[in-house]
């Protein structure tokens, strides 16, 4: 099997032990039709040299990797879920099946599944996922990378030749396979089940492997204790992730506890929509129907979700300084956003409130104006705002005349009629010639063009 030389595989979750994982076993698909594989990112972690049939024995098949996990296993945690507590969740429709580190900057990656069949887990689902679901998947990771989002990759995309029946498609509708590429899948809810347990020694050694896996700066010496030092660096994440959700104008659609990583890595989309045009109210999950999860609400999930986090290392740590630790999401989510914003507008960030003054700018004229969302970032960057514009942005016009800028990037991307986006009626003409004449060319045309954006962003 021709993986690189340079490939590093771990078994480094195994450590935790057999109270966070069941050992499992992969469905047996029918069929295994290779719809998508990101070379990119296998080169990252030595696998871009595979044939695609060696990739589909690996990424269907969950043969093996050579010095990496033996068998799948589903990881445990619990979490709240839209703001109920459940003690039922778990992997139940995916598994962690390998991990290695990034050839490039040495992080621990893991690959971890969606539709790879059932598991203790799954309660009564079937444990699959609908080819269009990974489709949609693809889509969304492909779009925030782009954007500079800090996110998980689908790396593999195969169909399955199963026939789903789901009450949100027209059924049967066909099944897939997804292997995502994640910076760990160590989640506030598998604190919350071991808090919930009761089991202080379980829970120690998840923040001793979390510390040493992924946060190491919280195991310098802090008078508050590595507790403490953790969830200050979390709560830093999860506002870097909330402010470039923010920028990008998207929306998760499910800020479940089981859905924050503590990487700050954006992972598991399912009902994600963008913004058309500014709008608070704007939510992605048709059973959403509070907005709890709306786009402008996504900061107070997330501040809401940190605040579990800090409820579950009580008997790690002294009570006020978590407290003090959970104070930093706001100072931290604004200092982000700002900063996510000016760098979508091609300027270069001051890092001073000079930042903070410009970026309120654009988003009291954004929201005023209801210009397309992504087209006034379009246009606006690292170019002129012109009168075009209109008299709403008279202001940000204001603000940028005595701020230096570097001009309009000469790229392909910035002479386009139009900038890429990722609308929920383009994603539905996305897949009708898949549905109907399983014609890919519409997809593979729509990704060219997400990472020719990206480029354009230097995302």
């Amino acid at each position: 099997m021709p993986i690189s030389p340079e490939f590093r595989p771990s078994t480094a979750h195994a450590e935790l032990g057999e109270a966070f994982f069941d050992v499992v076993a992969p469905a047996d698909f029918p069929q295994a039709i290779l719809r998508h594989r990101d070379d990119r990112w296998a080169a990252r972690i030595g696998l871009a040299g595979l044939t695609d049939a060696e990739w589909v024995d690996i990424m269907a098949r969950f043969e093996p990797l050579p010095g990496s996990h033996p068998q799948p296993l589903a990881l445990r945690y619990h979490g709240h879920q839209f703001r109920h507590y459940n003690p039922d969740l778990g992997d139940g429709r995916g598994f962690l099946f390998a991990q290695m580190h990034d050839l490039q900057d040495g992080r621990l990656l893991d690959l971890g599944t969606k539709g790879s069949g059932q598991t203790p887990w799954s309660r009564t689902a079937d444990g699959r996922l609908t080819l269009k679901g990974g489709v949609r998947e693809v889509l969304a990771t492909e779009m925030l990378e782009a954007q500079g989002v800090y996110t998980s990759k689908s790396l593999s995309l195969v169909e399955t030749g199963e026939k789903l029946v789901r009450h949100d498609e027209p059924s049967p509708t066909r099944g897939a396979v997804l292997v995502r590429l994640n910076h760990g899948h160590i989640r506030i809810g598998s604190f919350q089940r071991q808090a919930a347990l009761g089991d202080t020694d379980a829970l120690s050694r998840l923040l001793e492997y979390a510390v040493r896996t992924y946060i190491p700066e919280a195991a310098e010496a802090d008078e508050a204790g590595p507790a403490v030092a953790f969830l200050r660096a979390v709560v830093a994440r999860v506002a870097r992730m909330g402010a470039q959700w923010m920028a990008a104008g998207f929306v998760h659609g499910v800020l479940n506890t089981d859905n924050i990583n503590i990487t700050g890595e954006s992972f598991d989309y399912g009902p994600w929509r963008w913004l058309p045009t500014y709008d608070p109210a704007f939510t992605a999950a048709y059973f959403d129907e509070s907005g709890l999860y709306s786009y402008g609400r996504q900061p107070e999930a997330l501040q809401w979700n940190l605040t579990r986090l800090a409820e579950c290392l009580l008997p790690l740590a002294d009570k006020d300084g978590l407290i003090d630790a959970l104070s930093g999401f706001v100072p931290a989510f604004r200092r982000e956003y700002d900063a996510a914003t000016i760098r979508r507008l091609g300027v270069p960030g001051a890092g001073t409130e000079a930042d903070a003054i410009l970026a309120k700018a654009w988003w009291v004229a954004l929201a005023e104006s209801q210009m397309p969302f992504e087209r006034a970032f379009f246009r606006a960057f690292g170019g002129e705002l012109d009168a075009s514009f209109g008299e709403n942005f008279a202001p940000v016009r204001a603000i940028l005349a005595d701020r230096p800028r570097p001009g309009r990037p000469d790229h392909a991307y910035f002479h386009l009629p139009a900038p890429c986006t990722v609308l929920i009626d383009e994603v539905e003409e996305l897949w009708a010639p898949i549905a109907a004449e399983d014609d890919w060319s519409a997809l593979h045309q729509k990704i060219t063009a997400i990472r020719q954006m990206g480029a354009a962003l230097g995302g």
